[in-house]
């Protein structure tokens, strides 16, 4: 049996909210291991196996914040102010986020958030990342996880940041004879991507999330540093009776550019690669984790995707995973069991509301009533500015407890 050199606390999976975990706890003097399955990706370039860039709002930003990396952190987005919505008929809108410029979401590199925040939490000279190591199993009792690569590590407190298909979930919720709920979206979605223009430019709207929404399926783009954007295709993956395509029924080089050329016109003179680019990246699935407890007595803990994994469609699974970090910090004694029960139902909340807005997105966002809604929205907004906020601007420009800005939009539909 080998003990953790100096550590008595370990995280396992060093992604985004492992990485900001371990920078949180090295700050407050803890010694901490992490425990990550994946290269390192300052050295080598490797697949994230998600999506390769990320909108990042106020709660993710707060987070940042507390470690003082918020301007830095910035530097390294774009920023997005609103919708700008493709309709076959070409005709552009564009839907605004917020009350103003000074409400927007960030789009930024999923890769360049993540290096950034291991390289801090090692600067600090507390924090050890032992890279292409997986964990495979965890005594909770006898506070003892096991890697591959054969040691057995001592632990005064676990954190399991290790994604939607955690061990360390799975060793939690044996012992505490739970069950957890994962949920698979019938949709997949597969990465595609356009190149920048001339001199770095970009092809569409800057500062702005691109959405192509089809009623039961959609495209969307991100921008990205590079003057290039991160297109992403949601559809269905199996054959549906009010779907003119699927991921099973796109099968070749000619249904594809037939598909594309009829449902996105505008789109596909800029998509680069457009066949190669299909047919070589991977179809991603999506899942909904809802399951409680979220610890194990008051030495084990999961955060992030681990404890609540949702669906991409409100730009929350990052911030509400750096959210995690930066409440669970805020208690002096971090007492794990009280942390859990206080935030489960806003984990619950917010993975509705991600559910919910993949309707809106797909489906309303090009509806006239919609549009009308949103008008009489900005209206109510503009005259009773303390009183009323939308849905999405309490979800996204405020750290209001997601279980309360569900509440609230509920009572505003």
């Amino acid at each position: 049996m080998s003990n953790v050199a100096k550590a008595e606390t370990v995280i396992v999976g060093g992604g985004l909210v492992g990485s900001l975990l371990a920078l949180s706890l090295a700050r407050k003097g803890e010694a901490v291991t992490v425990f990550e399955r994946r290269p390192d990706m300052r050295k080598t370039t490797i697949s994230a196996g998600r999506s390769i860039n990320l909108a990042i709002s106020e709660r993710g930003l707060h987070a940042l914040a507390q470690v003082g990396l918020q301007k830095e952190i910035l530097q390294l987005t774009i920023p997005m102010r609103g919708r700008v919505i493709h309709p076959k008929s070409g005709e552009l809108a564009f839907q605004r986020y917020g009350k103003d410029d000074s409400e927007c979401i960030h789009s930024i590199s999923r890769g360049e958030l993540n290096k950034t925040l291991m390289t801090e939490a090692e600067r600090t000279g507390r924090v050890r990342f032992q890279f292409e190591t997986k964990a495979e199993a965890v005594d909770l009792h006898r506070r003892e996880l096991s890697t591959n690569d054969g040691v057995t590590s001592r632990y005064e407190r676990l954190y399991g940041t290790d994604g939607s298909a955690s061990v360390v979930r799975e060793a939690i919720l044996r012992e505490a004879q739970s069950e957890v709920n994962e949920s698979f979206l019938d949709y997949g979605y597969k990465e595609l991507h356009i190149a920048p223009g001339p001199g770095a430019s970009f092809q569409l709207e800057k500062n702005a999330l691109h959405i192509w929404p089809r009623g039961t399926f959609m495209l969307i783009a991100l921008p990205n540093l590079d003057g290039s954007f991160t297109v992403t295709l949601f559809l269905p993956l199996e054959d549906k009776k009010d779907c003119p395509a699927s991921f099973a029924s796109l099968q070749t080089t000619v249904d594809v550019q037939r598909f594309f050329g009829e449902q996105f016109p505008d789109a596909v003179p800029l998509l680069e690669n457009l066949t190669d680019t299909f047919f070589s990246n991977p179809t991603g699935r999506m899942v909904t984790v809802r399951c409680r407890p979220w610890n194990f007595e008051e030495s084990a803990l999961m955060l992030g995707d681990a404890a609540h994994a949702i669906v991409p469609f409100f730009g929350q699974g990052m911030n509400s995973g750096l959210e995690d970090v930066s409440l669970l910090m805020q208690d002096p004694v971090r007492r794990l069991g009280a942390f859990s029960a206080h935030r489960i139902p806003d984990a619950n909340a917010i993975a509705d509301l991600a559910l919910d807005n993949f309707i809106e997105m797909r489906d309303k966002v090009g509806l006239p009533a919609f549009l009308l809604a949103k008008e009489v929205e900005k209206r109510l907004e503009a005259t009773f500015s303390s009183e009323y906020l939308s849905r999405y601007r309490l979800v996204s420009f405020t750290r209001v407890p997601y279980r309360v800005a569900l509440e609230v939009s509920s009572i505003q539909d």
